[in-house]
């Protein structure tokens, strides 16, 4: 059995993450990995778990942090 790097469970059905930088880890739910190697909200810090916003090199999780930290003009959605 191996050990979650996120809760220290050890856990007959682990799985190994790996992101295209390298950094990979050992988990038993997709809840830990999710603790571990998901994005923060460069502005209020939540985890980033869908597509996100980027803006040069930061990652926020809806256009209204990227606005509040950048002045982005951009939005989540396309008025009609």
């Amino acid at each position: 059995m191996a050990v979650c790097d996120t809760c220290g469970n050890d856990y007959p059905r682990t799985f190994t993450l790996t992101k295209d930088d390298g950094t990979s880890g050992v988990f038993d739910s997709f809840e830990c990995a999710a603790h571990a190697m998901a994005p923060r909200c460069a502005h209020c810090g939540c985890t980033v778990l869908g597509h996100g916003v980027d803006v040069d090199d930061e990652t926020f999780c809806c256009s209204s942090c990227a606005r509040a930290t950048t002045g982005a003009d951009i939005t989540d959605s396309v008025g009609t």
